[in-house]
């Protein structure tokens, strides 16, 4: 692989940005430079134009994109999706599986460890976040009710090299087992779709469950004598997810969150179903019909079915609606993603001797070039 240089660009470290800087990187990271390099030999000379260059984006929880779902369990749907991702900056991912039956739900699950192993031409698969089917009936959202197990770890044993990420409700039946066990084998337990109490979610505090999903949603809420798992989100030393799409919650409640947490402790993701990247109409979500109008997902109930969000629309979403550093805003979908999932030592930074996942943005924030291990897998103006 030809070494390539970026120069005339706006570098986003984790707590500083360089400006007018330049990178040097093969398929890792290889040099960082406060300065505009012009004299380096045998590299491909890219032109960076004043625009802003990051890590490569990470979404760790994503249902699907581009008219496919992680749920056919199917290599060209899972491919497809990669690849419109990689339009939007993402270099990797957790395909998201729904609470289905145990059958298409295993038969995801081997299909995304074949991607995996295999790799994909666009965003890189990390493994999976598995979202129930040990839920809440109470708080079902756009999942299925008939399809609601109460936890076991038969289902998901024999795929745990792959799980990154189970969210489950911790007041159900068995849940605090499964967590204890999840947490062994340095799985995040998230809570979600749940209806616990602020007690319930202390228990499985202290047996591992440190996570959030989609912070707000399909969860109880906050109120001063019952705290419940917004509450709780906002006491322990845990991390959340953030739908930053406007729609699933008012901006301020983004700010606040942002705020009380403090960025380190926050991840932005797309809760993405098929119609991301698409146009208006209707789709599907877990065999469910989802009608697409006006930027949001929903059943015909009128109820939120993911959405159809991309992680740099998120950003552009926080640049304007909160005072929110650049760097920080850019952890949010970069370092602290790799970190949760474990893979934050060569991934979500740029960094030298770190893999040269990188996205870059015109002075828009609009994502122009996605490279991932150096290799180019999108350009806008190709």
């Amino acid at each position: 692989m030809k070494r390539k240089l970026i120069k005339n660009i706006n570098i986003i470290l984790e707590d500083r940005i360089l400006r007018n800087a330049s990178l040097i990187f093969s398929d890792k990271i290889e040099k960082i430079s406060a300065y505009n390099l012009t004299e380096e030999n045998d590299v491909e000379k890219i032109d960076g134009e004043g625009g802003y260059i990051s890590a490569g984006l990470i979404d760790t929880h994503i249902h699907g994109a581009g008219g496919h779902d992680t749920m056919e369990a199917d290599s060209e749907s899972l491919n497809n999706i990669s690849k419109v991702l990689a339009r939007y900056g993402v270099t990797s991912f957790l395909p998201t599986t729904m609470t289905m039956s145990s059958k298409d739900i295993q038969a995801a699950l081997e299909n995304i460890r074949e991607a995996k192993i295999n790799g994909t031409d666009g965003a890189r698969v990390l493994g999976t976040h598995v979202e129930g089917p040990f839920i809440s009936s109470e708080y079902i959202g756009a999942q299925n009710i008939d399809y609601l197990a109460k936890p076991n770890r038969e289902l998901l044993r024999n795929y745990y090299d792959i799980i990154k990420v189970v969210t489950l409700a911790p007041e159900v039946e068995g849940a605090l087992e499964l967590i204890e066990d999840l947490t062994e084998n340095n799985i995040t337990a998230s809570a979600g779709h749940s209806a616990a109490a602020y007690e319930d979610f202390k228990k499985a505090f202290h047996l591992g469950m440190d996570h959030f999903s989609h912070l707000y949603n399909a969860m109880t809420g906050l109120h001063h004598r019952s705290p419940g798992l917004v509450g709780a989100a906002l006491d322990f030393d845990t991390t959340v997810e953030l739908i930053a799409d406007l729609i699933h919650h008012h901006p301020a409640v983004d700010r606040m969150t942002i705020n009380a947490k403090g960025a380190d402790k926050v991840i932005l993701v797309s809760d993405a179903m098929e119609a991301a990247g698409l146009k208006e109409g209707e789709y599907e979500l877990g065999g469910q019909k989802v009608i697409v109008k006006d930027s949001a997902a929903r059943l015909a109930d009128g109820r939120l079915a993911g959405s159809v969000l991309t992680l740099d629309k998120a950003v552009r979403n926080l640049l304007e609606i909160s005072s929110n550093s650049i760097p920080d805003i850019f952890k949010m979908v970069t370092a602290n993603p790799a970190d949760k999932i474990s893979l934050g030592h060569r991934l979500g930074r740029i960094k030298e001797g770190f893999r040269a996942d990188l996205a870059v943005f015109n002075d828009s924030f609009e994502v122009e070039k996605t490279f991932k291990e150096g290799e180019l897998i999108y350009c806008k103006k190709a």
